[in-house]
């Protein structure tokens, strides 16, 4: 067998990359030239997680060549996602596109001023006790309305069923953009980066709290009712618009930012693996409401995995769950100052954490990596925080006897690849993990 060097590394029969190993197929007495995968063409392995449930995840691998795309601007994407109905494409993404580029004042419909909205609705004029719903369309709140609906048009792209979207290299991805994988099923998104958007009309909602809040739409994606979705090898971040960089108003933050990955109304049989979640508030929501008529929708679905995931500097939702069978393991979890939790325990979740890592700084406590919001039991078992086995439920219950929580999900979790030890996850996720490190 040929010895070939590759990256400034020997070896022999086969070809390390940094991030997966590639097989070279030698044929006669030279070797061909060693060519990239197609990572349009590459399918949800057997066994990874619940995306690869019954017929799996292909996306659009079986694509013709009429329906390849390459794409380079927001409104080429629009186009190559609307063409075609739902025969299976593959839409490769080159560079960042920016879908942030109109001016916030570009959406605002005639008459609509925010220093009116301001004065309007503060506290010591409308009060705390009744939100803005019932507020007429010629209203400052019905002319914020207006607005958002058309930033809403602009920056929300629809994924049809049987799509891949794919970056190409190290840099592809999105700025200001939402993608909606709506009631759809079979798609996969690997190899991009999301910059989160931000919503230019928040809306004041005085009652959330006892001092109100801004409330913002717009996850970087969302998976909406759909089912077998892959979300592979990318970076979520709010980059150069953290919610340090936003004001207050009303004294409070101006939140224009809402989750990186939301997973709701029934969707089902997704996998995320080896992506970077980072620098975020509200991160990802598993099932959105406790209400009887979401129950109705949610109850014996929301199946989801995570594994190999980096999530960074997050303060909470890593995720958030209701409902849902959620199998958790192999994350490396990095906490920063104003960490509030990872997982967060909802209404009729059978979560499953294990073999994870956390790093938490100093001051900050393991048992803080656990949120009980409603009685749900969970199973927790060989994680590790800052290289120590620690029971999570046990700390979780000694330090917070406030909100006890049960152990035993009910259920084991079977679809699963390799599996690696606990304490080599964050030395495995870190250099692995997010866009750009996919062959």
């Amino acid at each position: 067998m040929r010895t070939l060097k590759w990256h400034e590394h020997v070896i022999t029969g086969t070809v390390l990359t940094g991030c997966t190993a590639l097989v070279l197929a030698l044929t006669g007495p030279a070797a061909h030239a060693v060519q990239p995968r197609d990572l349009g063409r590459q399918t949800l392995a057997a066994n990874d997680g619940w995306g690869s449930s019954g017929p799996g995840t292909t996306g659009g691998a079986a694509a013709d060549a009429a329906h390849v795309y390459t794409v380079s601007t927001w409104d080429a994407f629009k186009a190559a996602l609307a063409d075609g109905g739902t025969a299976p494409k593959i839409i490769k993404v080159k560079g960042t596109i920016d879908a942030d580029g109109p001016s916030c004042a570009s959406f605002e419909v005639p008459g609509y001023d925010f220093d009116t909205y301001l004065k309007t609705y503060a506290p010591e004029t409308w009060g705390r006790t009744k939100n803005l719903d019932g507020e007429p369309d010629g209203s400052p709140e019905g002319l914020r309305r207006a607005s958002a609906a058309l930033q809403d048009a602009y920056v929300k792209a629809y994924v049809p069923a049987n799509t891949t979207i794919v970056g190409i290299g190290k840099d592809a991805g999105f700025m200001g953009a939402s993608l909606q994988i709506k009631g759809v099923d079979n798609v996969i998104v690997r190899n991009l980066s999301f910059e989160s958007p931000l919503d230019c009309f928040p809306q004041w909602d005085p009652t959330d709290t006892a001092d109100g809040n801004w409330n913002s739409e717009y996850d970087s994606a969302v998976i909406y009712g759909s089912t077998h979705v892959w979300m592979d090898h990318n970076t979520f971040t709010d980059g150069d618009h953290p919610d340090s960089s936003l004001p207050y108003y009303y004294g409070r933050i101006y939140e224009q930012h809402d989750g990186e990955l939301d997973i709701v109304k029934g969707a089902d049989y997704v996998t995320a693996s080896w992506n970077v979640f980072e620098d975020h508030d509200k991160t990802i929501l598993i099932g959105n409401s406790d209400s009887a008529s979401t129950a109705a929708v949610d109850r014996g679905h929301l199946k989801v995995t995570f594994h190999h995931n980096l999530f960074s500097n997050l303060l909470e939702r890593a995720p958030r769950v209701r409902f849902g069978q959620v199998d958790s393991y192999n994350n490396h979890f990095v906490a920063g100052t104003d960490f509030s939790y990872s997982y967060g325990i909802g209404m009729e979740s059978q979560l499953v954490a294990e073999h994870n890592a956390f790093t938490l700084p100093d001051g900050i406590s393991a048992a803080k990596i656990l949120k009980k919001w409603k009685e749900a039991p969970l199973t927790a078992d060989d994680n590790y925080v800052n290289g120590t086995l620690t029971d999570l439920i046990v700390v979780h219950n000694a330090e917070i006897p406030g909100e006890t929580l049960q152990s035993g999900a009910g259920w084991t979790p079977t679809l699963r690849t390799r599996v690696d030890p606990a304490q080599a996850v964050p030395g495995i996720v870190d250099h692995r993990a997010g866009a750009g490190k996919v062959c």
